[in-house]
C-alpha cells in the first residue's frame, strides 16, 4: 500500500528533497494511523486564484487520502512583503485591509479542492505578531547575506545594481519559519520556491524543532499557450471563480499535447485511468476533444457543480458546433453615436481601445455575426450583439 500511494504522491512531481522522510510517514502512518503534517503558503495578493495555484492543492488533496493533514499557510503577514521570487524589481506592498480581503477569498475557494477536516486554516502574522522585533532581529541571524545572494534572483539583481530591499531579505527566513512555527514534516511548492523551501529544513535545525521537513517540488503550469506559466497578467490563465462557459471553454481550447499534462497535474484521475485514456487516443477509439471534453466536464464540476458543468458542456457545442448565439448574454446600453473600440471596451469584451482595434485587424470582432474589419466604424442607434474571438460575446442597445 504504500508503493503505492508514493506512486500517486510522486506523479507530475519536480524534484523531492529527502525521500526517505516521505517513505518514513507513509509506511508510519499505515502501520500506526498517525498523521503527518504537509505545509503549503500562499500570500493573498489577488482576490481569486487560477487553475496554476491548485497545482500544489491538488497535491496536498491527494496526499490527505494517504495520511496528510495540510497546513494551509495564509500569508497574511508575508503578503505584506511580497514574496520577491522571478521579480526583477522590488514588489510593491499591499495594505493590510487588501491582504484580508483576499485571504477570506482564499479560504472559500481552497475547500471545493482539499477536505476540510483534515485541513487547517492558518495565518502566519499569529506567530510573527507575538515573536516580536526582537524574535525578528533574532531570526535574522541565522543567515547571511552572502548566502541570501545566492538565490538567484538577488544575484542578477545585486551584479545590475538593482534596488534589493532588506525586507525582500526577510521574506525566505519569514516562509522558513513558518515551518518552524507549524513543525511541519513536509512542505510543498514550486520549482521556482526552491531556496525558500529549503530554508525551511536550515531553520528547522537552527531552532531545534527535532525534524526536518521533506521538500516536495511542482513545475510550474502552462498556461493556455502552453509556453508561458499560468499567469493573470500574461491573459493565458484559467480563474477558479471563472464563468462556467469560460472555464469549460477554455479547457477545451488547449493543445492535445498540453491536455496531458492538465490530467497529470489537475485531474483526481488515477494513473492507470490517464494510461488507459492515451491509449484509447493512439489506437484511435477514442477522439482527442473527446478526452479533453471529459477533463473540461471534471474540472468545471470540481468548481461549479456537475449540472453547471454539463449546461455549459451544452452551451460550447450550441455556440460553436452549431454556430448559434449562446443563450446568455450581458446586456448594455450606451447613448449617440459610439466608437466601436470603445464599445468594445464598455461591454467588457476588450481591456482596452487599443486591443479592440488590434482585434479587429486581426478579424477576431463580429458585429451581428458579421466581421468587422473597419476600425474607426460608428455604431448608431439599434441593436447590436458583439462577439470577440469565439467565447466573448454581449448584447449592446445604443439609443
Amino acid at each position: 500500500m504504500v508503493e503505492k500511494a508514493y506512486k500517486e504522491i510522486k506523479r507530475g512531481i519536480s524534484e523531492i528533497i529527502d525521500e526517505e522522510r516521505i517513505l518514513y510517514l507513509l509506511k508510519r502512518y499505515y502501520e500506526t494511523g498517525e498523521n503527518y503534517y504537509i505545509k503549503a503558503g500562499f500570500d493573498p495578493t489577488a482576490p481569486d486564484l487560477h487553475l496554476g495555484h491548485t497545482v500544489l492543492i491538488q497535491k496536498m488533496a491527494l496526499m490527505q487520502k494517504y495520511g496528510a493533514i495540510v497546513q494551509f499557510v495564509i500569508g497574511d503577514f508575508t503578503g505584506l512583503i511580497g514574496d520577491p521570487t522571478g521579480k526583477n524589481e522590488t514588489r510593491k506592498k499591499l495594505d493590510k485591509e487588501t491582504v484580508l480581503k483576499n485571504a477570506k477569498t482564499y479560504e472559500e475557494q481552497v475547500f471545493k479542492i482539499l477536505d476540510p477536516n483534515k485541513t487547517e486554516i492558518v495565518f502566519n502574522s499569529k506567530w510573527f505578531i507575538e515573536m516580536g522585533s526582537s524574535g525578528l532581529l533574532e531570526l535574522t541571524t541565522t543567515f547571511n547575506v552572502a548566502r541570501m545572494l545566492e538565490r538567484e534572483d538577488f544575484e542578477k539583481r545585486f551584479k545590475s545594481n538593482a534596488p534589493i530591499s532588506i525586507s525582500e531579505f526577510m521574506y525566505p527566513l519569514l516562509q522558513g519559519y513558518d515551518s518552524v512555527a507549524l513543525k511541519s514534516d513536509i512542505e510543498l511548492g514550486g520549482t521556482d520556491q526552491k531556496f525558500n523551501l529549503l530554508m525551511g529544513r536550515h531553520l528547522q535545525r537552527a531552532y531545534n524543532v527535532g525534524k526536518e521537513q521533506a521538500v516536495i517540488m511542482m513545475p510550474l503550469l502552462e498556461g493556455l499557450d502552453g509556453v508561458n506559466k499560468m499567469s493573470k497578467s500574461l491573459g493565458n490563465y484559467i480563474g477558479v471563480t471563472e464563468n462556467p462557459n469560460d472555464m469549460y471553454g477554455k479547457i477545451l481550447s488547449i493543445s492535445d499535447d498540453l491536455m496531458w499534462r492538465y490530467y497529470e497535474v489537475l485531474s483526481d484521475k488515477t494513473l492507470n485511468e490517464i494510461e488507459d485514456l492515451k491509449k484509447q487516443v493512439e489506437k484511435g477509439s477514442l477522439h482527442p476533444k473527446t478526452v479533453k471534453e471529459l477533463l473540461a466536464i471534471e474540472i468545471t464540476t470540481r468548481y461549479h457543480g456537475e449540472d453547471v458543468a454539463l449546461k455549459a458542456k451544452k452551451e460550447f457545442e450550441k455556440v460553436h458546433s452549431k454556430r448559434e448565439l449562446p443563450s446568455d448574454m450581458k446586456e448594455f446600453e450606451l447613448k449617440g453615436d459610439v466608437w466601436i473600440a470603445k464599445a468594445l471596451v464598455e461591454t467588457k469584451l476588450e481591456p482596452s481601445t487599443s486591443q479592440a482595434r488590434r482585434d479587429i485587424k486581426q478579424g477576431a470582432v463580429k458585429i451581428n455575426t458579421e466581421k468587422c474589419s473597419n476600425e474607426q466604424l460608428q455604431l448608431k442607434s439599434g441593436e447590436y450583439i458583439l462577439q470577440v474571438g469565439k467565447r466573448k460575446f454581449a448584447k449592446l442597445k445604443v439609443v
